[in-house]
C-alpha cells in the first residue's frame, strides 16, 4: 500500500516593518509632549519646573553606523533564510556550488535593484580567483556554474532576467533601502502574479517524495545516539 506524497510545503515570506532611521525623533517628541503637558497644566495650578539642561546626540551620516569589512558596501539578508541556508547544506540539499554560486551573486547585486549583470564566465573567474591562488587546488567549471544557476532558478531564489543579467528574490538579500526593495517587490508582482507559487513567494528547495522515503528508511533504527557540536 502506498501512501499519498505529502502536500508541497510553500514558504512565503514574511513582511517585516522597516525601522525608523529618525535617530533621536521619539525622543524629542517625548520631550516636546512633556513641555506642552506643563504649559497646558500653567492653567490650572503653579508655575511647574522646567525641563533643562536636555541634550540630544545623533549621527548626521548615516554611512558611520556600519563597519564593514573590504569596500563594497553591504547588503540586507534574512536571518531566516540564513538559517535556511545551513541546515539545507547540512541536509546536503543544495551543493556546495550551488551555495557558492548563489554567495557570490548575491553579493554583487546593483544597489536598490536586486539585479546582477554578471556573465556565467565572470561568475566562474569570480568564484576561482582564491583558489588559482592555491597550488592544487579545485576549481569551478563553467558548466557546474550552469547547472547551479539553474537549480538556484528552480528553488525560487535567482531568476535570469534577459541580456545575460540575473534577478534575486528581494525577500532573501537585497543591497538597498526598504523603499527600494518595496519597488523591485512590485516590479516583481507584476511580472509574475502574486501567488505562493510564483517568484518572490515561494522559496525551496521543495523535499520529494523519493527524499521522505530515504529519510523514513534512515532513521527506522532505535538507540541512535545524539551527536553533540565542539
Amino acid at each position: 500500500m502506498t501512501s499519498d506524497p505529502p502536500d508541497v510545503e510553500y514558504h512565503r515570506p514574511r513582511v517585516v516593518p522597516a525601522q525608523s532611521s529618525d535617530l533621536g525623533l521619539d525622543d524629542i517628541l517625548t520631550v516636546l509632549g512633556q513641555q506642552l503637558g506643563e504649559t497646558v497644566g500653567e492653567q490650572q495650578k503653579p508655575r511647574g519646573r522646567k525641563l533643562k539642561g536636555v541634550s540630544f546626540e545623533y549621527d548626521n551620516d548615516p554611512r558611520t553606523v556600519h563597519d564593514m569589512a573590504g569596500d563594497a558596501g553591504y547588503s540586507i539578508t534574512s536571518n531566516w533564510f540564513v538559517q535556511f541556508l545551513a541546515q539545507l547544506a547540512v541536509a546536503k540539499r543544495v551543493t556546495k556550488s550551488e551555495m557558492c554560486v548563489f554567495l557570490y551573486i548575491a553579493g554583487g547585486q546593483m544597489r536598490g535593484t536586486g539585479i546582477t549583470h554578471y556573465t556565467q564566465q565572470e561568475i566562474t573567474e569570480g568564484l576561482n580567483r582564491e583558489a588559482r591562488r592555491v597550488k592544487g587546488a579545485t576549481q569551478m567549471s563553467r558548466s557546474t556554474v550552469t547547472r547551479a544557476i539553474g537549480a538556484l532558478c528552480e528553488y525560487g531564489w535567482l531568476e535570469r532576467y534577459g541580456n545575460g543579467a540575473i534577478r534575486l528574490n528581494v525577500h532573501l538579500w537585497f543591497n538597498g533601502n526598504s523603499t527600494a526593495q518595496q519597488g523591485v517587490l512590485a516590479e516583481i508582482e507584476q511580472d509574475h502574479g502574486d501567488t505562493p507559487q510564483s517568484f518572490g513567494n515561494f522559496i525551496g528547495p521543495v523535499l520529494k517524495q523519493e527524499q521522505l522515503t530515504m529519510d523514513f528508511d534512515q532513521d527506522s533504527g532505535e538507540g541512535q545516539r545524539e551527536e553533540r557540536a565542539g
